[in-house]
């Protein structure tokens, strides 16, 4: 190996983790470049804590950090409810892919996340607006879908504008 390889990046326990700074849309950057603060992991919310935190971040335009709230409600949520969170982390993660200008990844994370949600349609648990959230996801990859404008050459629709795009994960818009 040559000189100027870098070491992967560890954490204190060992585990592959990378401390490159990330943008806006949770994209490395160069070492060094000033960055977007990450979320830290394992933090222990409250789901109205929870929701209230990913909206506010999906509302500035940050769907990846958003997604990783909701990763961390997901992992410590009781059974009953973890494809409950996992959709709405899958529902975040696509938007990011989206807003990126990734139509296949940002449709297959929608198309996942929706699937996820489905099942709690009925219930609504903690207020979180799953038939809305149901059909955004819908709107979305249909747009996503729908490719380019005419004649520009395109693949995909582009980038769409995260904040503008962003659910509201509660009824009322809380």
């Amino acid at each position: 190996m040559g000189g100027g390889a870098r070491r992967r990046d560890r954490d204190e326990e060992g585990r592959a983790r990378n401390a490159r700074p990330r943008d806006g849309l949770g994209r490395p950057l160069p070492y060094g470049a000033p960055g977007v603060a990450r979320q830290p992991e394992g933090v222990a919310r409250t789901p109205a804590e929870t929701l209230t935190e990913a909206q506010r971040l999906l509302d500035a335009g940050m769907p990846f950090h958003a997604h990783e709230v909701l990763e961390d409600a997901w992992k410590a949520a009781p059974e009953a409810e973890r494809e409950l969170w996992r959709g709405l982390a899958q529902l975040a993660v696509g938007l990011t892919h989206a807003a990126r200008g990734n139509a296949v990844g940002g449709t297959a994370l929608l198309d996942r996340g929706a699937a996820a949600l489905a099942p709690y349609a009925a219930a609504a648990p903690h207020g979180i607006d799953v038939a809305g959230l149901l059909a955004w996801a819908a709107e979305l990859t249909g747009r996503l879908a729908d490719g380019p404008a005419a004649g520009d050459g395109a693949a995909g629709p582009g980038p769409v504008p995260a904040a503008r795009t962003a659910p509201r994960l509660r009824a009322g818009g809380g």
